[in-house]
């Protein structure tokens, strides 16, 4: 399986980007071909044009940016969700990676 490129977005990207960093962790661990990285809402635009992604999750605060994110990569096909609410606050990487896993099953 070629690496999978995933994209958590949240408003600052601080906090996403510890749970990122968690995540990816657990992946490496499982021995999982993933890239897992964080960026702030205001970054999504210069990311979406210089990286090839396969998966963007979205941190329970932006989740309203939802459908705006979706419009700029309809012709590309990548599935975008948002990470729910209580794994984010837990910072659960186990669940956040079950929920990336699914996407590549």
């Amino acid at each position: 399986m070629k690496m999978k490129k995933v994209m958590l977005i949240c408003s600052g990207g601080m906090s996403t980007s510890l749970l990122a960093s968690k995540v990816k962790k657990l992946a490496e661990e499982k021995g999982l071909d993933l890239d897992i990285f964080a960026i702030a809402a205001q970054e999504t635009d210069e990311e979406l044009e210089k990286q090839k992604l396969d998966l963007i999750l979205l941190g329970p605060q932006i989740a309203f940016m939802k459908k705006q994110i979706q419009g700029k990569v309809a012709d590309t096909g990548i599935p975008i969700d948002s990470i729910d609410r209580i794994s984010y606050g837990m910072m659960d990487a186990k669940k956040v990676l079950e929920q990336i896993q699914g996407y590549f099953k």
